[in-house]
This record gives structure tokens, sequence and C-alpha cells, in this order.
């Protein structure tokens, strides 16, 4: 997935909105919002066509995260570059997906 125009304090806004009239409407009480209620409801929800973000390569030598998809990078490893986007290439994909695979991912614990 690129995130391009898409920021991740927009989704949680959107998200929440639409909980908001749920509540409203007398669909949902908010005694009883929970993680699942609001990740449904984020516009790159793992429910929908997208899976919570298991990478994320950042480019650039930047050390942040711009706003990026704040929910789906919550158990997400990083991989910093100082390598600018458009030079970016194949070999240092792999490179990225080599320092992946050999983390013990511990999801949080």
């Amino acid at each position: 997935m690129l995130a391009f125009c898409y920021t991740g304090q927009w989704d949680m806004a959107q998200a929440c909105r639409e909980l908001a009239r749920a509540v409203r409407a007398n669909e949902l009480s908010p005694d009883d919002i929970n993680e699942s209620h609001l990740a449904g409801k984020i516009a790159t929800s793992p429910a929908g066509e997208f899976s919570d973000i298991d990478l994320v390569i950042r480019t650039g030598g930047d050390l942040l995260l711009s706003n990026f998809p704040l929910w789906q990078v919550a158990y997400a490893e990083f991989f910093f570059t100082d390598k600018k986007w458009p030079d970016f290439g194949a070999a240092d994909y792999l490179e990225a997906l080599r320092s992946f695979q050999s983390r013990d991912r511990r999801f949080g614990l």
C-alpha cells in the first residue's frame, strides 16, 4: 500500500464520526464501542480490501510517521533508510524485507 494524500488523523476522526452517527441512531451504545467497531470504520479497514500493515519503509532519512495510517501500524515493524523515494529500488526493498524477516515479532508483548 502506498499512502498518498491520506492522513491517519483524518481517518480516525471520520471513523469516530461514523460511530457517533450509529450511537445517535440508537444502533450502538457508547459503552459497547470497542476496537473492532473502530477498526471497521477506518477507511483502510482490515475488514475491507487492506490488512494491517506489517512493515513501514520510511525513506529520505525521516524518523517520523508523518500522519501515516496510525491505527494500522500499531504492530508494524519499521525500516528506515536515508535513500530518497525516487532512488529506492529493488535492492533496497529486498534489504528491508531481509531486515523484517530477521525480527522477532511480539505484537506488543
